[in-house]
């Protein structure tokens, strides 16, 4: 485990005219304080957009009156809606998804359990998402967050070289095999894939989820131009041009690395929180620890460019 390198990144707070911003940890994460989504004024959501580059995860508490009209409508002044790979939305804003997992749910698969980045099996992956909380179990239910730029950047030298060129295979397929094998069939979305497990053939659209997609395994951001890892244990499953056993090192390592805690945050929920992350700047996982609880979400993703 390597300590943290301050010299790569800053998180320190910097200074706004419209709100405050608090870090959460060295590595990533800040919390935006003195503003509503609901009321939301051009010139702070410039600052927004500005802190959640920097800082790749910012979270707003007690955003109260922020509905599912003012989510979409937050959602929205960052880009179009992105295709949803998992979930069909809700009566009334079909881009505002249902993350719900209820008290009596026993399933030992929860939906975005395992480290990963949203959706990058598509040709177009999520660029952003925003995740409202309601209703949050007394405890569990955090998520945490990894830093791919500051991973990236703490590779050697040559390691860089090496797999600047390289392209990972992304594909719905494990996560696929696990919720058939560990989860109950229900209208969740961990739920609906886990209902295929009997089926004589997979829908097409699943079919494609599983086919994936192939993306740099060193990618660009189109905002900063920074450059990090795109990669995760749960969708990242081959490397272009290689046998599994070639690219098992390399993804091994390079997962290994990245999931370090030192590059990392841990985000306790609460009700009314908002949260965004950059998903071409960070990982990110939910713990199945909160059985007997329940736990209501809302998300919405922003879409993206064709990862370079």
């Amino acid at each position: 485990m390597r300590l943290h390198p301050t010299r790569c990144f800053d998180n320190a707070a910097h200074d706004y005219a419209t709100l405050t911003v608090r870090p959460l940890s060295a590595a990533m994460g800040a919390e935006v304080i003195g503003v509503n989504l609901a009321t939301l004024t051009d010139a702070q959501f410039a600052e927004i957009r500005h802190a959640l580059f920097r800082h790749r995860m910012i979270y707003l508490r007690n955003q109260v009156g922020v509905g599912h009209a003012e989510h979409a409508a937050f959602s929205l002044r960052f880009g179009p809606f992105a295709e949803d790979a998992y979930t069909n939305g809700i009566e009334g804003y079909p881009a505002v998804q249902p993350l719900i997992r209820e008290a009596d749910d026993t399933s030992d698969m929860v939906f975005g359990e395992g480290w990963h980045s949203d959706s990058p099996f598509l040709p177009q992956p999520p660029a952003i998402t925003i995740l409202r909380a309601v209703q949050i179990p007394p405890f569990g239910g955090d998520t945490t967050f990894a830093n791919t730029g500051l991973a990236y950047q703490t590779l050697s030298e040559g390691y860089r070289a090496l797999i600047h060129p390289l392209r990972i295979h992304f594909s719905l397929r494990d996560v696929l095999a696990s919720a058939q094998a560990a989860v109950t069939p229900s209208d969740s979305p961990i739920g609906k894939l886990a209902a295929t497990r009997n089926a004589a053939e997979l829908p097409i659209d699943l079919k494609r989820k599983v086919g994936g997609a192939f993306h740099p395994l060193v990618r660009t951001h189109p905002v900063t131009g920074g450059k990090s890892l795109y990669i995760d244990p749960s969708y990242g499953i081959g490397i272009e041009g290689f046998l599994a056993e070639e690219a098992a090192p390399i993804m091994g390592y390079l997962n290994a690395h990245l999931l370090q805690p030192a590059f990392s945050c841990r985000l306790r929920w609460e009700p009314d929180m908002v949260t965004i992350w950059d998903n071409r700047l960070c990982v990110h996982q939910a713990y199945n620890d909160y059985a007997g609880h329940r736990r209501e979400m809302y998300r919405t993703t922003v879409a993206g460019e064709i990862p370079q």
